[in-house]
C-alpha cells in the first residue's frame, strides 16, 4: 500500500515486537490462510485472548508465502509470562492446529513457538 497505514495512538509510550513465519509455498492454501485471518472468519475468542494477555496491537503483513507480526505492547509487558498464559486459554490450541496446515511448522506447535522473533537491526528514530 503506497499511501502507508494508520498507526494507532495509545497516550503511553509502547513497545514493539516483530516476528516472522513461512507459509506453505500454496497459492491456493495462502488465500484460504488470509480469509480465516478476516474480520469475518477469525474467531472471536482468539482476538480476546491476545487483548487479556495485555496486547494493545498485533498487525500481520504477507509477501508471497511470507508473514510479518508487528505486536504493540505496554512498556511493563513480559512476552513469556504473556505467550505461556496464551498458550492456555479457550480454543488457543485449537487455532494453532487449525491453521498449522498452512504453516511451515511442527504439528502442535504453540504460536510463540511458531513465529520467530526478528531482531531491530535499524531505526530512525533519533
Amino acid at each position: 500500500m503506497v499511501n502507508g497505514y494508520k498507526v494507532k495512538e495509545y497516550g503511553q509510550p509502547v513497545k514493539r515486537y516483530c516476528q516472522t513465519l513461512e507459509l506453505k509455498n500454496d497459492a491456493e492454501l495462502i488465500k484460504e490462510y488470509v480469509k480465516r485471518h478476516s474480520l469475518a472468519e477469525a474467531w472471536p475468542e482468539i482476538r480476546e485472548g491476545i487483548r487479556s494477555v495485555g496486547i494493545l496491537e498485533m498487525e500481520i503483513y504477507i509477501w508471497g508465502e511470507r508473514l510479518f507480526m508487528i505486536v504493540e505492547t505496554p512498556l511493563d509487558f513480559d512476552w513469556d509470562t504473556a505467550m505461556a498464559e496464551l498458550a492456555t486459554l479457550p480454543r488457543q490450541q485449537e487455532w494453532e492446529e487449525y491453521m498449522s496446515i498452512f504453516q511451515q511448522c511442527v504439528s502442535g506447535a504453540t504460536s510463540n513457538e511458531k513465529w520467530q522473533m526478528m531482531e531491530r537491526m535499524f531505526y530512525l528514530y533519533e
